[in-house]
């Protein structure tokens, strides 16, 4: 998937510091809404993507590699992709996710938002 078509989808569930208007996070969480998209907000906001009650399309990792990797091996819910944005990476993270085939694209969303929302 490319970031073109993520941007196609609906709902997005942002991973990070969504609560602090320093934070990418945050203005991941209120760009995507500005738009339009369905945004769940992970790890200040919601303390598990479980606890959401709707469908997710896109996990939005815009948190330390190793929470981020928590609360995926935590999910048990069904999404079609992960964006990874810059700084939210590591081995482990990408080993786990080519492990269980889970399909991801490193990117950033505020990029997707300005070309293609």
């Amino acid at each position: 998937m490319d970031l073109k078509e993520v941007m196609s989808k609906h709902s997005f569930a942002v991973l990070g510091d969504t609560v602090n208007k320093e934070k990418y996070a945050y203005k991941i969480k209120e760009g995507l809404k500005e738009k339009g998209y369905t945004v769940y907000a992970v790890g200040k906001e919601i303390q598990s993507l479980n606890d959401i009650d709707g469908d997710i399309d896109i996990v939005d990792l815009c948190i330390h590699p190793a929470k981020g990797l928590k609360l995926l091996q935590e999910c048990q819910k069904s999404y079609q992709c992960i964006v990874i944005q810059p700084g939210a990476s590591d081995e482990v993270l990408i080993s786990y996710l080519q492990q269980h085939n889970i399909p991801y694209l490193d990117g950033c969303l505020l990029v997707g938002l300005k070309l293609y929302a």
